[in-house]
């Protein structure tokens, strides 16, 4: 009887040192692999390793050239291997635009003091945002120079690039050409290698919340 006991033991150890160890895997890969990625307009979510090959034919934020409030010139090198949220908006918007603004600073806020995390803005009437136009309004939004680019520029660029590279309008079956008016609430994360990670309603807090938290986790995976 002693020695079925030992037996007994001895089994019960093992299987929990196997059950262990499974979960231990389990918990590693639900680490490795914590957001999703997004691929086209639909945002249908794919979970990917970050060093899968799948990634080598995955939609990245292209070239581009554009310029903030300060008149600096930003492009697709101001932004590698940085977290990045961005969104489109214009200054003399009187609906949606000064909530989304109001909840952009949040974000700013919350990684202030972090260079691995900036926030871009892109003017859908950059016509009439021109640099002084933004740098009035950062100043008034206590916008953070060097943390968040209020960006102007060539109107078709910054059309194509909502539309065609961040998804932004995200409306199924309903095509649109740059002489539409490109207005949404749609927030974009882009991970430090230019893959969309995450997309959110900037009007609506718990939205942004998660957006906070997401940011935490892309941090993780560098």
């Amino acid at each position: 009887m002693k020695k079925y006991n030992s037996v007994n033991k001895l089994s019960i150890y093992i299987f929990a040192l196997v059950l262990f160890g499974c979960g231990q895997k389990e918990k590693k890969a639900s680490t490795e692999i914590a957001l999703p990625y997004y691929n086209e307009t639909t945002f249908t979510p794919r979970w990917l390793a970050k060093d899968s090959d799948d990634l080598n034919d995955f939609h990245q934020i292209p070239e581009f050239s554009l310029v903030n409030q300060n008149g600096e010139i930003i492009t697709k090198k101001t932004l590698e291997g940085k977290i990045y949220v961005t969104n489109f908006f214009f200054t003399s918007c009187p609906g949606i635009c000064p909530k989304m603004t109001t909840n952009m600073v949040l974000i700013q806020e919350a990684f202030l003091h972090d260079d691995d995390v900036l926030l871009l803005s892109h003017s859908v009437t950059p016509d009439f945002d021109s640099v002084p136009v933004l740098k009035e309004y950062a100043e008034k939004k206590n916008v953070v120079s060097g943390k968040w680019h209020l960006l102007t520029g060539d109107r078709d660029q910054i059309y194509s690039l909502g539309r065609n590279s961040y998804f932004v309008e995200e409306d199924l079956g309903l095509e649109k050409d740059n002489d539409d008016f490109l207005h949404t609430e749609n927030v974009i994360l882009v991970d430090q290698n230019g893959y969309i990670r995450g997309i959110y309603n900037g009007l609506n807090q718990a939205s942004m919340d998660q957006l906070i938290a997401d940011i935490r986790v892309l941090k993780k995976e560098s």
